[in-house]
């Protein structure tokens, strides 16, 4: 088995030849990752603007303290007087600024009397006008490809003029569940030794929830050739297939050999000194991979978040979101094994500090799926750690 260390070095490491792309409507690329630079074609305003609802005067004339309104100036009016010294133009937000006027000064200052304003208090110079290329200007990129893109993204591409773009494809990750034991949903038991899957399903939405195209294909018995054609079909309709059960040591554990003698694929290693999920599997061929993760429900989870996600990302030019973040601890933690450990815990975050504690987490097998409910994170612990105090800092992998 290699060091936690080394397994993300060599999972970093993977290339894909080609990554692919599509064209998609704005708002149908919400969710996807960019795929080139957004550059802004023209300065946002083109003009002088107003940003309030007011009146455009020359700065120094509000000495004069009375000014008469010459003309009235909305908003989408292109033929927009020039200012008349010792006059004002009203001007609503929106509105291009009239020639010679530097200044505006808002309603709220004002008193109108007839068709004069009376200027009850003083701005200062520019107050409330938007200068040419406030927002940015031409040549400026705007989003750079890589970015993911939400609402925001979507508002400034329209502003724009965009209407569509190009985004990475979102990998297709296939998921199988070995096991004679299991069954699936909606499946009677007829066996107090059989389970219900549940693998599948928590993948499928991590998955789905982190930028990949999901492929449930339920759950395989374990004998060597369902797994075999299970596998074969899989690889033949995803870019990355996610296999729980079936990777350790036990007689019926066939996946490790199917995934290296039936698929010809490369195993790029298979073993973690890490837990949950010592048994972990990476195997790569051409330009797909396939991830072999435990069964019990807590260790598949957390080893697909730490190897399956890296990889739907890599085809999309771009790394995992999950961020390592340091943290407090509000309760002691104790070290249960010299390997790289993931521990589930409470996280909250009070005065911009992080603290966790294992209020609630119970200590047992890497079958309590229970324990990722709630706020919850890992704590990230070495090979070399020991166990820490009250008030010590430890990493911890937020998502």
């Amino acid at each position: 088995m290699i060091h936690f260390d080394e397994s993300m070095k060599l999972l970093n490491e993977l290339e894909i030849s080609e990554l692919k792309t599509e064209r998609l409507y704005i708002v149908d690329a919400l969710g996807y990752i960019l795929a080139e630079d957004i550059v802004a074609m023209d300065n946002s305003p083109e003009f002088p603007t107003s940003a309030m609802d007011g009146y455009a005067i020359r700065y120094e004339e509000q000495a004069l303290k009375r000014l008469p309104i010459s003309s009235i100036n909305p908003a989408g009016n292109d033929s927009v007087e020039s200012l008349v010294e010792g006059s004002c133009i009203k001007t609503f937000t929106g509105s291009l600024m009239p020639k010679g006027a530097d200044t505006l000064i808002p309603i709220e200052n004002v008193t109108v009397d007839g068709n004069d304003i009376i200027i009850n208090e003083e701005v200062a110079f520019g107050f409330s006008v938007r200068d040419v290329g406030e927002n940015y200007a031409k040549g400026d990129i705007l989003i750079k490809a890589g970015s993911k893109i939400d609402f925001s993204t979507i508002g400034v591409l329209a502003s724009l003029n965009i209407v569509h773009i190009n985004v990475y494809m979102k990998p297709k990750v296939a998921i199988i569940s070995t096991g004679s034991e299991l069954l699936d949903l909606g499946e009677i038991q007829t066996s107090s030794s059989q389970i219900r899957s549940s693998n599948n399903y928590t993948i499928e939405a991590i998955v789905k929830k982190y930028g990949g195209d999901a492929l449930g294909l339920g759950c395989v018995k374990d004998d060597k050739d369902s797994i075999t054609k299970a596998l074969k079909e899989a690889l033949s309709k995803s870019d990355i297939v996610v296999t729980t059960g079936g990777v350790s040591v036990g007689d019926y554990d066939f996946v490790k050999d199917v995934v290296r003698d039936e698929l010809g694929a490369k195993v790029i290693f298979k073993g973690v000194r890490i837990k949950p999920g010592q048994h972990i599997l990476v195997a790569q061929k051409g330009d797909k991979f396939i991830v072999s993760l435990p069964g019990f429900a807590y260790s598949s989870t957390v080893t697909a978040l730490l190897y399956v996600l890296p990889l739907i990302y890599k085809f999309q030019a771009s790394k995992s979101p999950l961020e390592y973040v340091k943290a407090t601890l509000k309760s002691k933690f104790i070290k249960r094994a010299k390997k790289a450990e993931f521990t589930a815990c409470n996280i909250s975050l009070t005065d911009g500090r992080y603290y966790v504690d294992f209020d609630g987490k119970k200590v047992g097998t890497s079958a309590i799926m229970t324990n990722m409910l709630g706020d919850v994170a890992l704590v990230y612990t070495s090979e070399d750690d020991t166990s820490k105090d009250v008030d010590d800092e430890v990493m911890v992998l937020k998502f």
